[in-house]
Formats: structure tokens, sequence, C-alpha cells
């Protein structure tokens, strides 16, 4: 029997008209609160964290923007929303205060939680006002999820958490934390017996958070150490044992997003400022390559913003588009670094911004799944292996 073809989607898509409006929005509060001194364009782009922004942006109706009015949000398309993340990156604004929430977060609670988490935590999140952290990885599993240990046993009024999670970014000040942790213990299936649990990161007992300092200095990452930390029944998100189903979705958004190919468009952006009409022609050729480059994956990544907005879970397609991404990102500051030689540039800032981006970027080959995870997803959805 002949097997059946297999096709990655990547249907053709096209922004919304209110795109030029939405545009002309962000930029205009974005300009007003730098000029207010709320915020600095940050080197390393939506990994800086500024609350006072965040707030703003809420005020503005441009969190959870894709959620209905009754959770706080604007009922907007997620085209819409991916308009206002392409403006957000464009200008390196510090976004990680909600970032993880308005992302991924805030759309599983949405999409799996109880009325009450839904009433209690989406409004403030889209107000700009709650920071969580993601719980997912863990101290020797890698990427490897199905591998986590860290477990959550059955206690009077709830479970009891035991293990520790790793690279959880800005858990030393987010207020809460969402983990996948193992329910049941490990059977034949290895994405069985796990679940999600909304952990109070501010008032929970048995919490340890260690923080781990990346290449340029920064401390984003953490690793969280759990120990009988009680998390009350009503925290649990969706039903027991169906986290690895609510992850792998959650994955989708994730990866998917611009950030996965525009957090160094800033770089790329300062080097054509610094050129102007002085580029020699290898320097010409160099930026339009990566121009073409970054054209082509933002139109994989509309198609699959344009799919999660039709209802569906397009994860070989957001796994190929972390994947393309993150070996651009990587390249970018390659390029830069090269034409910045040869052309002999000595633009303080650009050289500036250039340093902390080439620090980061190791970092990228992780961020959303390594390499070979995401690799090995899209072989197996084209059943390849």
């Amino acid at each position: 029997m002949k097997a059946p073809s297999i096709h990655l989607r990547f249907s053709p898509a096209v922004l919304p008209e209110t795109a030029g409006n939405l545009r002309a929005q962000v930029r205009a509060l974005l300009e007003e609160t730098c000029a207010a001194g709320v915020w600095l364009p940050d080197g390393l782009s939506w990994w800086g964290r500024n609350p006072a922004l965040s707030r703003a942006l809420g005020d503005a109706g441009l969190i959870g923007m894709t959620w209905p009015s009754e959770y706080g949000g604007s009922e907007r398309s997620y085209l819409e929303r991916y308009v206002v993340t392409e403006e957000l990156l464009a200008a390196g604004a510090p976004t990680a205060f909600h970032w993880f929430a308005d992302r991924q977060i805030g759309p599983s609670i949405l999409r799996y939680g109880a009325e009450e988490q839904k009433r209690r935590f989406l409004p403030p999140i889209a107000r700009g006002e709650l920071s969580f952290a993601v719980g997912m990885s863990e101290p020797d599993s890698g990427s490897d999820l199905a591998s986590i240990r860290t477990r959550a046993e059955r206690s009077d009024g709830g479970w009891r958490l035991n293990g520790s999670k790793i690279w959880t970014s800005y858990a030393h000040v987010a207020e809460y934390c969402v983990a996948l942790v193992r329910t049941a213990p490990k059977s034949d299936k290895r994405h069985a017996g796990m679940s999600q649990v909304i952990i109070d990161l501010k008032h929970s007992n048995g919490i340890t958070v260690r923080p781990i300092i990346d290449l340029p200095g920064r401390h984003d990452f953490n690793e969280v150490f759990f120990e009988d930390t009680f998390v009350p029944d009503d925290c649990l998100l969706g039903r027991p044992g169906d986290g690895w189903a609510q992850v792998t979705s959650e994955l989708a958004w994730e990866r998917s997003g611009p950030e996965r190919f525009l957090t160094n468009f800033h770089l790329l952006r300062a080097l054509v400022d610094a050129l102007r009409e002085s580029a020699s022609p290898a320097a010409q050729r160099e930026v339009g390559r990566l121009v073409s480059r970054l054209r082509a994956l933002r139109a994989a990544s509309v198609s699959v913003a344009a799919a999660l907005e039709a209802g569906e879970t397009p994860n070989v397609e957001s796994a190929l588009v972390k994947d393309l991404g993150t070996n651009f990102q990587q390249e970018v500051p390659e390029a830069v670094r090269r034409i910045v030689a040869d052309e002999g540039i000595r633009d303080e800032a650009l050289l500036d911004l250039l340093r902390q981006v080439v620090l980061a970027a190791p970092s990228y080959t992780i961020q959303g799944g390594a390499t070979e995870i995401l690799r090995g997803i899209v072989a197996r959805g084209l059943r390849l292996r």
C-alpha cells in the first residue's frame, strides 16, 4: 500500500487591513513612553523586563489581544497581535514582564483552565500587572520534556511538589509559574502521567530560586527547587494526565512567533543605518541576502499565525520556523561582524549592540526547544522516522 503523502502547510496569509493603524498606534505609544523615560531600547530586545511599559501596553489593549473581552482581552485576531509583536521587536522594547503570559500561558489558561482560573488570572495579565515564568526544562533532561522527574503527589486539598526546573526565565521576580510535573508514575507510555500546575512563587512554601548568570552578565535565568511545595487543587491547569497535550499545543505559540527571527532585527537595522550610502557591493549583497531570508521566514511565521487563528495546532510548522529562525538569528551577528570589519565601521552604538548580541546568540539553540529536538519533530511529522 502506498503511504499517504505528508505536506507542511505554509498557506499564504495576508495581514489584516487594520495593520497600518495598529502599527501607527504601537509606534506612537513607544515613542511617547520612551521620550518620557519609561523605558530604553534593550540590546537583547524582548528579553528586557519593564513593568511600567507592560502596564502602558495593557492600558492600550495590546496584551491579551485575542482573548474574549470578559477576560480582559480585545477580541482581536492572531494576525493583528502579530503586527503588534513585530513593532515591539523592531523597537527593541523590553517586554519580558508580560511576554510569556501573553504569548503562551494566557492562551493555555483560556483553552484548558477552569472558569475561576480564567477570571482570576487573565484580566490582570491583560492589564500588564501579572508576570509568569515557564517551568518546563529540568536538569539532566535537556529538551526531552517526557523525561521530567519533578513530581506532584496528592495531598489534602491539593498536591505536594518535589523536584526542580532550570532555565526558568525571571522566576526570581515573577508572581507565578506554570510547571509541567509528573502526577503519575512513569509507564510504557512516555507522554502519560504528566500535568500542569500554577504555582504561586511569592507565597508558596518550600521554593528556592538560584540565579544563572548568562554570558552577557544578566540574571534572566534561574534554577528553581521545590521541596514539599503545596499547590491547591484549584491551581491544577486542565485535567490530571493531560499535561503533555497541553504543553505541546503551548509550544506552537512559543516557537512560531516573530521573536524567533526578529530578535536581532534592531542589529540589522543599526548596520544599515551605519552603512548609509557608503556600503560596498559586497556589503550590499550580504545585507540583501539576510533581508531575503528574513522575508521568507516572516511569510512562514505569518502563515502559522493564520493557522492558529483558524484553530489549528501547527506543531510541525512551528518547529520548522523556530529551527530556521535560530539559524538566521545566529548568522545575523556573524554577518554584521564581518561587514563591520570589512567596511571599517567605527559606530560605537552599533559595536556595543553587536557585542551584546554575540554573547546572547549561543542561547538561541535552546530557547523554545533545542535544534535536535525540533528537527526530530519535523522528521516525525513528515514520517521520516
